[in-house]
């Protein structure tokens, strides 16, 4: 975690901090749809890979505010 907010603190001073959590939120976003899209419009149910795509997918749109928040406050 150490180095995560790292990595987070040293792109706030470059200045990059809104661009990269923007691209870190668009993926989230797609990965969202990808596994909504698996999960409803295929004939197999809710399985691993929609799951694991959803999970990933929600967690990159709340983790770019999270470690900016954690950065700022470390």
């Amino acid at each position: 975690m150490d180095e995560a907010l790292e990595v987070v603190d040293v792109l706030a001073d470059s200045g990059f901090e809104g661009i990269v959590a923007w691209l870190l939120r668009l993926v989230g976003l797609l990965a969202l749809l990808a596994g909504l899209g698996l999960w409803l419009f295929t004939e197999a149910g809710l399985l691993v890979l929609p799951a694991a795509l959803i999970l990933v997918g929600l967690v990159l749109l709340v983790a770019p505010s999270v470690l900016l928040l954690a950065a700022e406050l470390a």
